[in-house]
């Protein structure tokens, strides 16, 4: 369980979020959404630790971990994927995938997990994580590794970006799978109207605060909010 108590963050005199007051349950899958520029991606980093909020603390499984670096929270179990996947040259995918799930895989469990994204192993496993791969499969890649590692608390920061080769509505069944969502907090940043229905609970931020929480049952309402708070400011499909 995470908890996040008065959680503020003010950056040159502007304040980014206000207040934040969340208790995220283990087995449910979150989706944060709201215009841009309200605060959710900050929100996911200072979970992570890559920022530090102004004030406020944070609670994973009622221990402080609010000062923990990213280091020491990775290894507490929580992970994040960013927006735009990082490179690692001279790594192959199999490598970090190795690296992401904390154990050396198979070369039959390789070929699982890379399938989960659509990614043949014969074709990817040995290739380098270079300029060469497409933003779309870099995405894939970095997916495959997080939802495979043994983590408490799971952060995607839009999941759906660069998604190309790939069917989005793969990306949703993946997410909506039982297995994906055992034993882990799943928190996703999303605009994606068609993400929102895989989770137990929909946070709706506006101006650094909580407009609004929904669970899965009042889905319609959150998007009527959804979309007067965003206005033309998101993109819905």
């Amino acid at each position: 369980m995470l908890k996040l108590n008065n959680i503020s963050y003010i950056i040159d005199n502007k304040t980014i979020l206000n207040n934040i007051n969340l208790t995220l349950e283990d087995n449910k899958t979150y989706i944060i959404t709201g215009p841009n520029g309200s605060g959710k991606s900050t929100l996911a980093k200072i979970i992570m630790g890559i920022n530090k909020p102004t004030s406020g603390t944070i609670l994973l499984n009622n221990e402080d971990v609010t000062n923990n670096s990213i280091t020491i929270r990775a290894q507490k179990g929580i992970s994040y994927g960013y927006q735009s996947p990082v490179k690692f040259k001279g790594l192959t995918i199999a490598d970090i995938i190795n690296i992401s799930t904390n154990k050396i895989n198979s070369n039959e469990e390789l070929s699982t997990i890379l399938a989960s994204v659509g990614l043949n192993y014969d074709e990817y496993s040995n290739r380098e994580l270079n300029d060469k791969l497409s933003g779309g499969e870099m995405k894939r890649i970095e997916i495959a590794g997080i939802i495979n590692r043994p983590s408490k608390i799971t952060i995607l920061d839009e999941p759906e970006a660069g998604i190309d080769l790939w069917s989005f509505n793969d990306l949703v069944e993946l997410f909506s799978n039982p297995k994906f969502k055992k034993n882990k907090t799943t928190i996703i940043i999303s605009h994606q109207q068609k993400l929102f229905k895989i989770a137990d609970e929909i946070i709706l931020l506006k101006n650094g605060k909580i407009e609004k929480i929904c669970n899965n049952g009042n889905y319609q309402d959150l998007l009527n909010c959804h979309n007067y708070c965003c206005q033309k400011r998101c993109k819905h499909e």
